[in-house]
């Protein structure tokens, strides 16, 4: 046996003996468990931030993009925003136990039980921050986890994650219920999806390549995150003023993550006045335009095929003029990535057509696309945003890292 499969085997198999025990964790030990995590990372913040020093400054010699550098930060106001998603995760109801009961005719109780999955192993790029939300999400879901991160964040994560670790075992809690592979290989990757029986689902977050590879090979279930090709339509009937606002949030804000806008449908009766304006409004960003829209803003770079289905993750936007919203519906669907999807419009047939029509994980109306994330929707931090439609959708916070289990409550009852 090889000495990485053998690493996989005891880290998989100490997750699947840690699992067990947090089945039957009460939600006030999972709390103090959170809070000495917590604590420990505060206290080992100034190692943590040089950690991720090291790797800012590997990452900047290897050529990463600002938009990558920008995920991979961290700061003493970033640490603190860890901080505080860790409080909120603990503060919100422990969903493990909910039970739903409905008596049968025969006699007995059937109740459904809200339980953990089990072993999640959630394979990562770039952002640290998502080490500490994945651990504290899947802590207090009553799930064991093991975090694979991206080699550009290696230091950081095995930082934080040491942190985690202690801050458990402080708190009587087994260590092992957060596993972190402190293994590059790429083919590390492949022998965890491969484990069947010892993980229980798979989450990718992360870059197209990443998510295709564990897909292809997982024999493990797996939701994906996909890829957020985000699109947002200007319709006739727009108010043209907000729609530049909402436009420009969408895309600038944080262009860097999932939910920025990457795509933009307009109007061909309002392009002519939306599109100088929107230029204006966000001179920082490169437009990549089809031939309708290099007419009208002339110097813009034009789009080729291959930018319809993109995702940047950058300060750049493809720009198209449509003749309606068939047509943006349409384009949604053929370039989309069922991530989060919009319409900025007046007119409500419109919209409720386009809300019918576009089959996206969030479809936004006259907002952001920033606003599909599990903290603004109340779910507190989220572990990503799943474009799946099983077994979750959307933001998956505590609630989507649980399942269910029936059970049968009788006095003898028998199947006639």
């Amino acid at each position: 046996m090889s000495s990485l499969q053998a690493y996989v085997d005891t880290l998989t198999g100490a997750a699947r003996v840690a699992s067990r025990g947090l089945r039957t964790l009460s939600a006030d030990a999972k709390n103090r468990a959170l809070a000495a995590v917590a604590e420990r990372i505060r206290a080992g913040s100034p190692a943590i931030l040089a950690a991720n020093a090291r790797d800012l400054e590997r990452g900047r010699a290897a050529g990463l993009s600002a938009a990558m550098l920008d995920r991979l930060g961290l700061d003493e106001r970033r640490i603190a925003g860890l901080l505080a998603s860790i409080a909120e995760i603990a503060a919100f109801e422990d969903p493990v136990g909910e039970t739903t009961g409905v008596r049968r005719p025969a006699g007995f109780t059937l109740q459904k039980v809200r339980t953990p999955i089990g072993v999640v192993l959630f394979i990562y790029e770039s952002r640290p921050n998502v080490t500490v939300d994945a651990a504290a999400l899947c802590l207090k879901s009553g799930n064991a986890v093991i975090l694979r991160g991206g080699s550009e964040a290696l230091e950081s994560n095995r930082a934080i994650a040491g942190s985690i670790r202690e801050g458990l075992a402080a708190a009587g809690v087994p260590a092992d219920a957060v596993q972190f592979v402190d293994r590059p290989e790429h083919e590390a990757i492949d022998l965890l999806v491969g484990t069947e029986g010892r993980i229980d689902l798979v989450i990718p977050r992360g870059g197209e390549a990443l998510i295709r590879r564990v897909t292809e090979r997982s024999r493990v279930p797996v939701i994906k995150h996909y890829k957020g090709v985000c699109h947002l339509y200007v319709d006739a009937s727009a108010d043209l003023a907000m729609a530049v606002k909402v436009v420009v949030n969408s895309k600038v804000q944080r262009p860097g993550v999932c939910n920025a806008l990457e795509k933009l449908l307009v109007h061909a009766d309002v392009a002519a006045a939306f599109l100088p304006a929107l230029r204006e409004a966000m001179p920082q960003v490169e437009l990549r335009g089809c031939p309708r829209t290099l007419a009208i803003l002339p110097g813009t770079k034009a789009a080729t095929e291959a930018d319809w289905s993109e995702e940047y993750l950058d300060l750049v936007l493809a720009v198209r003029v449509v003749d309606g919203r068939d047509e943006a519906c349409s384009l949604i669907e053929r370039y989309g990535s069922n991530h989060t999807d919009g319409i900025l419009a007046t007119d409500a047939a419109t919209i409720e057509r386009f809300v019918s029509s576009v089959d996206s994980a969030a479809v936004v109306v006259n907002a952001s696309t920033r606003l599909n994330d599990g903290g603004i929707f109340g779910l507190g931090a989220e572990i990503g945003i799943s474009t799946d439609k099983l077994h979750a959708r959307g933001p998956m916070g505590l609630r989507e890292l649980t399942t269910y289990k029936w059970v049968v409550r009788g006095s003898g009852d028998l199947r006639a």
